[in-house]
C-alpha cells in the first residue's frame, strides 16, 4: 500500500486559501475515484473537491470552518501500490457517474417545510446519489406515502438527517442536486418548528461558517467602519399601484410587473441629481468614486443567506427589462449559479422584504457603497386628499414608507432627504416614470 497526498489545488485566480464548509469523508472511509471529498469556499464560489484516486481515507486537513492554504494537504488516502505515491495532481470537478444508492428517509410527523420560491424560480429536482454503498443492494424504495425519490447525499449527511428526523426529499439541495450538511442547516434555520408533534427541539450549536460567516464579517465591518444614519418618508403609492395594474392587464407578452421595477426606474432617474449617493468610498485611500452608471445591488434572501446580485446599467432598462433581470438574478442567487461578476461591483443597493417589509427599516449599507434604500410594506389607511373644489375629502389610500441609510462621512442628511423627496415625487406622479 502507498500513501497518496491530495493537496488543495488553485481553485481561483488570486485565491490564497479556501474555507472548509463541508466534509463528505472521514478517516477510515473508503472512496472511489471522483468521489466527493469536501466542499471548499473561496471569496467567489464554493467548489466540490473530488478524489482523483480510489482508496481508504487516512487523514483530513481540519474541521469545518477552518481555512486551508492553497497547496497544503487536504486529504491523505491509502491506495494500492501502483506508483501513485508521489501523485498530488489536482482533483477533477466533473461529477462522477456511479451507480445510485437509494436510502429510505424516515417518515416525519407534523407539517412539511414551507419553502418560498421567487417569481421565475424553480426548485431543484431530486436526483440519484453518486455515492455507492457496497454494503447495500441497489434497488428502488418507496418513500412513506409517495413515489420513490432518490436523493443525492453522502452517508454522513443521511445519518445526520435520520438522527434529526428530516426527510431528505424535502430539503432543497445545492446547485448540483446533492444535499449537504449546509443544506440541512438551512432547512432547520428556515423551519424552526420542524419536529415531531408534541416534541420540543433540542438545543443545537451551529457553526458560523461559509456564506453565513462572510455575511457576519461584512455586516460587522460595515457597522464598525461606517457612521450610519437613516431617513424615512411616507409615500402615497395609490396611483402607482393603479398604473401597475393597468400595465399588467394590457395583454402584452411581457413579464408581470411588481412594485420593485417601477421603484428602480424612479431611483435611477433621480440618482443623477444626487451623485454623492451613487458612489463607493475607499476609506483607506480617502477617495470617493461617484459613478455615472447605476449598477444596482439587489439584496436577495437565499437558502444560504443574504446575497446581493447586481443589475448592470439599471438606468438603461425599462420596467419590463428590469422585471426580467430581477427574476433571473434572484433565481441565480438562490440556486447558486450566479457568476462572480454578477455578485460584485454594485454602486447603490435596494433591499425589500416585500409583504414582510414592516413600517420602517434601518438597512445596513453594502460596504464600500455609501447608501442603501428600502421600500416597506404597503398599507391602506384613510387620508385627506384634495377634492378638486379647493377643499379636502377623506379617502382610502395605499401608503408605503421608504427607508434610506447613508454613510454620514460622504452623504449629508439634507442630501439624503432631498433624494428621497425627489423619488417620492416620481412615485406619486407615476406618469413621469414612463415619460
Amino acid at each position: 500500500m502507498a500513501l497518496y497526498t491530495f493537496r488543495l489545488p488553485d481553485i481561483g485566480e488570486g485565491i490564497a486559501e479556501a474555507e472548509i464548509v463541508a466534509w463528505h469523508v472521514q478517516p477510515g472511509d473508503m472512496v472511489g475515484e471522483d468521489s466527493p471529498l469536501a466542499d471548499m469556499m473561496t471569496d467567489k464560489a464554493t467548489v466540490e473537491m473530488e478524489s482523483p484516486v480510489a482508496g481508504r481515507v487516512v487523514a483530513i486537513a481540519g474541521e469545518v470552518g477552518e481555512r486551508i492554504p492553497i497547496g497544503s494537504m487536504l486529504v491523505e488516502i491509502e491506495v494500492a501500490d501502483v506508483g501513485a505515491e508521489a501523485s498530488t495532481g489536482p482533483a477533477r470537478t466533473e461529477p462522477a457517474e456511479i451507480a445510485p444508492s437509494p436510502v429510505r428517509p424516515e417518515p416525519v410527523e407534523g407539517p412539511g417545510p414551507e419553502v418560498e420560491v421567487a417569481q421565475g424560480a424553480s426548485t431543484s429536482a431530486a436526483r440519484t446519489d453518486t455515492r455507492q454503498e457496497t454494503s447495500k443492494p441497489v434497488r428502488p424504495e418507496l418513500v412513506e406515502g409517495r413515489e420513490s425519490m432518490r436523493v443525492l447525499a453522502s452517508p454522513a449527511v443521511r445519518q445526520r438527517a435520520q438522527e434529526l428526523g428530516i426527510d431528505l426529499a424535502q430539503v432543497r439541495p445545492s446547485q448540483d442536486g446533492r444535499v449537504r450538511h449546509g443544506d440541512l442547516d438551512q432547512f432547520l434555520a428556515y423551519n424552526r418548528s420542524y419536529a415531531p408533534a408534541g416534541v420540543a427541539r433540542a438545543d443545537e450549536q451551529v457553526k458560523v461558517i461559509g456564506l453565513r460567516r462572510r455575511i457576519a464579517e461584512n455586516m460587522a465591518a460595515s457597522k464598525r467602519a461606517i457612521p450610519h444614519f437613516s431617513y424615512v418618508e411616507e409615500c402615497d403609492v395609490t396611483a402607482l399601484e393603479e398604473l401597475r395594474a393597468q400595465l399588467n392587464a394590457g395583454g402584452l407578452d411581457r413579464p408581470r410587473l411588481t412594485m420593485l421595477p417601477l421603484l428602480i426606474v424612479a431611483i435611477c432617474r433621480t440618482l443623477p441629481q444626487f451623485p454623492m449617493l451613487n458612489a463607493r468610498y475607499d476609506d483607506e485611500a480617502g477617495v470617493v468614486t461617484r459613478h455615472g452608471a447605476v449598477h444596482l445591488g439587489m439584496a436577495t434572501q437565499t437558502p444560504a443567506g443574504l446575497m446581493v446580485p447586481v443589475i448592470r446599467n439599471a438606468q438603461d432598462k425599462n420596467p419590463w427589462a428590469l422585471a426580467q433581470e430581477i427574476a433571473r438574478l434572484a433565481e441565480a442567487a438562490r440556486n447558486g449559479t450566479a457568476k462572480a461578476d454578477e455578485l460584485s461591483g454594485s454602486t447603490f443597493t435596494i433591499t425589500s422584504l416585500g409583504p414582510l417589509g414592516g413600517v420602517a427599516t434601518t438597512p445596513v449599507i453594502n460596504r464600500p457603497e455609501v447608501a442603501i434604500i428600502g421600500p416597506n410594506r404597503i398599507v391602506e389607511r384613510p387620508m385627506f386628499v384634495p377634492d378638486g373644489l379647493g377643499g379636502e375629502r377623506l379617502a382610502k389610500r395605499k401608503l408605503m414608507n421608504i427607508s434610506i441609510s447613508c454613510d454620514h462621512r460622504v452623504v449629508d442628511g439634507w442630501d439624503a432627504a432631498s433624494f428621497v423627496q425627489a423619488v417620492k415625487k416620481l412615485i406619486e406622479t407615476p406618469a413621469l416614470i414612463l415619460a
